[in-house]
């Protein structure tokens, strides 16, 4: 098996502004498997707060190759490379590969079928009180919108997006930049304004006060969890679970993740770093368990892989190609 690795960088359509930093262009790497005539491909952006970057991925790789061209499983993957996105780039590739050496799709490969419709919430990056309201209103056909928002004033911010797109279903993304108290203080209004989602509104380990149930919208863990391990902290004080295929590692761990925080009561988010929609199409297939999902990183971009996958005007996905993946 012959693996090549390299870099890529998609310009974005405007800057991407999130309580975290701004971002012009989308940094991922992209990994090849072949296999004969057969290549499996894979794409990840890593996970930048854990300061993760395209040359740290390459370098991972580079330090295992003779393993991985030796031939490897999936299950073998993840002892090999620890979570993050050059583990999910493999990962993926290898779904990849599989599929096309069976002539079997990747989601039946993994047993879930493809019979829900993907609807994926688009996001809208922090901007002007009027910038929320105008964007909004150009979105407002999308089924679900995601706000990102930081600590000035997030009310006015929601209240725009509202204006703008009365029936659209919203998800309140704050990137950690809230604490507890802004939070249960914010949330019966935001519940006026029809919020349905609230999404890692506090710091990861500055949730010890927080209470699932008590916030009138339900609220999402994301940059607080990875793996399975979280799990047991995480149960008591957020309804719901972000899993992010970059961040567990690939789909072969995040489906494990799926089951494990199904079984422990919690609910489940797709959601993805920003890549092409070859990094979009594995968590297509996390999202058939999924009751709400964040895949827009194509719709974010200024540009994309051949054979991309479709949103209709709603921000329904059509299933990736055989000639982009799985």
């Amino acid at each position: 098996m012959k693996l090549t690795v390299q870099k890529k960088l998609w310009p974005l359509r405007e800057p991407f502004v999130i309580a975290r930093g701004t971002y012009t262009t989308s940094d991922v790497i992209i990994v090849e498997l072949q296999d004969g005539p057969h290549v499996g491909r894979g794409e990840a952006a890593g996970v930048d707060y854990h300061g993760e970057t395209p040359d740290s991925m390459l370098a991972q790789l580079e330090a295992v190759r003779t393993r991985i061209e030796s031939g490897i499983t999936r299950a073998e993957l993840l002892k090999l490379l620890p979570i993050g996105g050059a583990r999910n780039a493999v990962d993926a590739a290898l779904w990849d590969l599989e599929a096309k050496r069976t002539g079997r799709r990747a989601w039946d490969l993994a047993g879930v079928g493809n019979t829900r419709e993907i609807a994926s919430a688009m996001t809208i990056g922090i901007r002007s009180i009027e910038g929320y309201e105008k964007t909004a209103r150009g979105l407002a056909h999308y089924r679900w919108i995601k706000i990102k928002v930081n600590k000035e004033d997030p009310l006015a911010c929601v209240q725009a997006v509202r204006r703008g797109a009365p029936n659209s279903r919203l998800i309140v993304d704050a990137n950690q930049a809230w604490d507890v108290p802004t939070l249960y203080a914010l949330g019966p209004k935001l519940a006026e304004l029809r919020v349905d989602l609230l999404e890692q509104p506090v710091k990861v380990g500055g949730d010890d006060d927080l209470v699932a149930g008590r916030s009138p919208i339900p609220v999402c863990a994301d940059e607080s969890i990875d793996t399975i391990d979280d799990l047991p902290r995480l149960k008591s004080r957020y309804e719901f679970v972000n899993i992010k295929l970059d961040k567990t590692g690939g789909l072969t761990a995040a489906l494990e993740l799926a089951q494990a925080a199904r079984a422990e009561g919690l609910r489940l988010m797709v959601g993805c770093m920003v890549t092409g929609s070859v990094g979009m199409a594995p968590g297509m297939v996390l999202a058939q368990l999924c009751e709400v999902v964040d895949l827009d990183g194509p719709l974010l971009q200024a540009e994309d892989w051949a054979n991309p996958i479709q949103y209709d005007r709603t921000g329904v996905m059509s299933w990736p190609t055989p000639a982009l993946w799985g």
